[in-house]
């Protein structure tokens, strides 16, 4: 029974992804060579920052996406697409608004064929479980979102799947409903009482992650490399405030801050050419941001769980804006802090007018792509030059998603450091004042 239970279920080996450029040939990997095992009777997390591939991942390993290169087996056998052993619960329920709930559970099990009294059997059970008696003949649209998430959930459990797989379920929810339906969910599994036997989630939430999970992937970004795998041996019920749950996110805050090795590419500065992806940060909130690690409370010092729970955010939104002050070398992150530089103090004691000039030297100092644009348009005789100039050389890089995020964020940056102009209608880059 135990060697059946620490036999594979899944293998991933391998698995690389790519983005598709403008052109339509493969452009960037999204994954490289990453390769996992889930086990019977585990909880698995995939926790890393945007970029790092988790979603594309785990559409791979639910057959929903193919990878360019690597495999996927279930109970060693490949993987070619979608089968029957595995049920995925995503960020949204995605329900049939014109389907009742339980019509919508039993939506799965008529796909599959099953008759019509055993489906709604099995339907009702599923409801019941999840904690839905009494909602059956309810539309979504009487329902609160944390009950539609719950619809999402008996769905995907009443199919009897191996494997759940989970895509930041929680992550659409308010707080409190979040954590209701993530100690229900934790509540049945160690009861035993869900009809699965692993489960495999993404998510971007640290203290979520240690909650929930018995083992913990991290992954790296820009391309998503498998980084680290953590173990968490806390029995569950955990305690938030216990000091090794504590302990442990402070862990993962260190790993997950750890600065990669530089990797040189031709014509760029080394790991940081034109073709890194910017995340989409305003300058108002790097500026609040700035402005709380000088104040009084942190002193220009702070412990990235302590800076995440005063601020309420999760890594997802925390980790751009730590990571946009460590490349403007406003700040330095590593081991799990963020420290001020002196630039960064000055910058926050400093008045509007004083910003902006520092800011605008140090995204040219830092920030190849905007140092690029600002040379093109001093050089060019009409101090001007189209967006798609720049956008397509992004392209060669990155995904186009990723190329219009990175190019909007430097368009934001440089205006705010008063680099250059930017006219939404003609998509045109100029200089206000050329000289």
């Amino acid at each position: 029974m135990l060697e059946t239970r620490l036999k594979p279920l899944l293998e991933v080996k391998d698995v690389c992804q790519s983005y598709m450029t403008g052109s339509g040939e493969t452009g960037a990997l999204v994954l490289d060579n990453v390769s996992l095992s889930l086990k019977e009777g585990e909880i698995v997390g995939l926790l890393g920052r945007s970029g790092s591939g988790k979603s594309s991942l785990l559409r791979i390993i639910s057959g929903l996406a193919t990878p360019v290169s690597g495999t996927v087996t279930f109970r060693g056998e490949p993987v070619h697409g979608p089968f029957d052993g595995v049920a995925m619960v995503f960020q949204s329920a995605a329900l049939f608004p014109w389907l009742s709930v339980l019509a919508n559970v039993e939506l799965g099990l008529r796909a599959k064929k099953v008759q019509e009294r055993e489906a709604r059997e099995r339907a009702l059970r599923a409801i019941d479980l999840i904690g839905l008696d009494g909602f059956e003949s309810a539309f979504p649209k009487e329902l609160s979102g944390g009950m539609r998430q719950r619809v999402g959930f008996a769905r995907a459990l009443v199919v009897n799947p191996n494997i759940l797989l989970m895509d930041e379920p929680f992550s659409a929810l308010d707080v409190l409903t979040a954590e209701t339906l993530r100690t229900d969910l934790l509540d049945l599994w160690v009861e035993g009482r869900m009809p699965i036997k692993s489960i495999l989630m993404v998510t971007h939430n640290i203290e979520e992650a240690v909650l929930m999970c018995n083992r913990i992937l991290l992954l790296s970004s820009n391309p998503g490399r498998l980084a680290s795998e953590i173990q968490v041996n806390i029995p569950h019920p955990r305690n938030r405030l216990a000091p090794e749950f504590r302990q442990l996110v402070d862990k993962i805050y260190a790993l997950m801050t750890k600065r990669p090795e530089p990797v040189a590419r031709e014509g760029s500065f080394p790991g940081l050419g034109i073709g890194m992806a910017l995340p989409e940060v305003s300058t108002n909130t790097l500026a609040g941001l700035l402005e709380t690690l000088a104040g009084p409370q942190f002193k220009g010092r702070a412990d990235l769980p302590a800076l995440a729970d005063e601020l309420g955010m999760a890594i997802d939104d925390l980790f751009p804006m730590t990571e946009t002050l460590q490349l403007l070398r406003f700040a330095e992150v590593a081991e799990g802090d963020i420290k001020l530089t002196a630039a960064g103090l000055r910058f926050a004691e400093a008045e509007v007018d004083a910003r902006k000039k520092l800011f605008g030297d140090h995204l040219l100092a830092y920030v190849p792509l905007a140092a690029r644009i600002r040379s093109v348009l001093d050089e060019r005789p009409s101090h001007s030059a189209r967006k798609a100039r720049f956008l397509e050389e992004l392209e060669d890089y990155m995904s186009d998603d990723y190329a219009e995020e990175t190019l909007k964020s430097v368009i934001d940056w440089g205006r705010y450091g008063e680099l250059f102009a930017y006219d939404e209608t003609s998509e045109t880059f100029s200089l206000e004042n050329p000289t």
